[in-house]
């Protein structure tokens, strides 16, 4: 009696077991619309193979999570995986020693097709407006959900491409405005990783287009290279450049390894927020919240879907908290070292120059390039300090250099202008480099004091053609 008593026992917790995973199967197929995600990788070179990796891990993250390719759109320049000074011919990794991101990740908008126009003609599901790349666009409808994740360089008021024109927050938000009078989705999240990229959506997102942004900086700071060479956790010794970002392996970190049906988006926040801020004290940044933030109280899963593994992961409620000061000891335990992203390149070039062998070839151009770069960052430097103090007078160059506008006031007012002074300068002085746009605030300022197209294009000549 008592045998047959344990054989019924086994058989009912298997059903029960088996009764468990299906409904979970069935809510995660049920509980939403269809989930659209957009990735973009806005940068190319070697040297920027952390952008790359960041947006191949997150692919990784929505195909265990359950998403379907054809609901998942890449835009990466795709230029590092079989890059000669890739040590992993084929293979892309985003932590040390960590697994390869790489494979399988769809090749929907790479190298010259890799724009800011098709972008957002992905967001708007406009095919017509598309330059080449697969044809993929977000052809979502209003039950549907979406996520956009981006990865790049950024400055005040715009993020980078590898290939065309900066995208613009005016025009980014613009199309999310469009994209939200169509009625062509239930709730957007959107994760940005650039320097200053709260000023992509600061006084301009507003709560009614039901979006919920994060980013990884305030409007004014930079935000971080993480994995670096000679830093701790440092990459495999032949890597001689930055794996991942700050901002961005905190929430992919913390994706790949909780039940995402349970965490909600503020609890990642938190988790984010604590180890890009509290880790890191002198290299840090903060990370921001913009739009519905009543949409943060949703699951993750709504959006990214979970990997089933994690089902049974608990998480302890201190491990969500956003509050630094009662953190300190927790974060004891994290990873330390991160460089800001204005100088990565910096570092990238710093690092092959001192790994390299005395008196070779290799040495030699590094210490070129490595020079190259500082009396570039020396001349826009320059070039920024001379055109302000044409125009506005020398008594006003750090004012114009470094005033920010409070919180909740767009950086510009006209962003035409903004647009025009960083089109004169690059036709006249060069493009704005990495380094050389964080000055776009600067230009912002500018715009804000009443410059003209004369007087730009006076004092640019002046300061760049002497």
């Amino acid at each position: 009696m008592n045998h047959f008593i344990l054989i019924a026992s086994l058989l009912l917790l298997f059903l029960l077991n088996n009764f468990i995973v299906e409904a979970r199967q069935i809510a995660r197929s049920t509980t939403t619309g269809t989930r659209w995600v957009v990735l973009v990788a806005g940068s190319n070179y070697y040297e920027n193979y952390r952008h790359q990796a960041d947006v191949c891990h997150a692919y990784q993250i929505l195909k265990n999570g359950g998403l379907k390719d054809e609901n998942i759109i890449v835009f990466m320049y795709d230029d590092i995986a079989f890059n000669v000074q890739n040590p992993r011919p084929g293979i892309i990794i985003n932590k040390p020693y960590g697994p390869d991101v790489y494979n399988g990740v769809p090749k929907d908008y790479t190298g010259e097709n890799c724009t800011a126009n098709n972008f957002l003609a992905v967001i708007l599901g406009n095919r017509t407006a598309l330059t080449g790349g697969s044809g993929k666009v977000v052809n979502s409808g209003p039950n549907d959900y979406i996520f956009i994740y981006y990865a790049d360089h950024g400055s005040a008021g715009m993020v980078a491409m590898p290939t065309g024109d900066d995208l613009y927050a005016k025009d980014l938000i613009e199309v999310l405005k469009k994209k939200h009078e169509a009625k062509s989705y239930k709730s957007m999240v959107f994760y940005l990783e650039a320097c200053e990229s709260g000023s992509m959506f600061d006084g301009l997102l507003t709560e009614d287009m039901n979006i919920y942004a994060v980013t990884a900086s305030t409007p004014a700071e930079s935000s971080y290279a993480m994995y670096c060479p000679g830093h701790y956790p440092s990459p495999e010794d032949d890597f001689e450049t930055c794996l991942g970002d700050l901002f961005s392996i905190s929430w992919i970190e913390d994706s790949e390894k909780h039940d995402l049906q349970k965490e909600t988006l503020q609890q990642q926040h938190g988790v984010v927020r604590r180890r890009t801020l509290v880790d890191y004290l002198d290299f840090s940044s903060h990370v921001m919240q913009y739009g519905n933030k009543e949409l943060s109280k949703e699951p993750i899963f709504t959006y990214i879907g979970t990997n089933p593994d994690n089902d049974n992961f608990t998480m302890k409620a201190e491990e969500f908290s956003s509050n630094p000061s009662a953190e300190i000891a927790h974060s004891s335990r994290l990873t330390r070292g991160a460089v800001s992203q204005r100088d990565a390149q910096l570092h990238y070039l710093w690092h092959r120059f001192n790994r390299s062998a005395d008196g070779s070839s290799e040495k030699i151009e590094a210490q070129k390039q490595l020079q190259n770069e500082i009396l570039s960052r020396q001349q826009v430097d320059q070039n920024i300090h001379q055109i302000i103090a044409l125009v506005f007078g020398e008594e006003n160059v750090s004012k114009m250099i470094e005033s920010i506008r409070p919180a909740g006031q767009p950086l510009v007012d006209d962003w035409d202008c903004l647009k025009m002074l960083v089109r004169i300068y690059g036709e006249i002085c060069g493009s704005l480099s990495v380094y050389g746009k964080k000055y776009t605030r600067a230009m912002a300022n500018m715009c804000n004091a009443g410059i003209n197209e004369k007087q730009m294009t006076l004092a640019s000549n002046q300061a760049c053609l002497k």
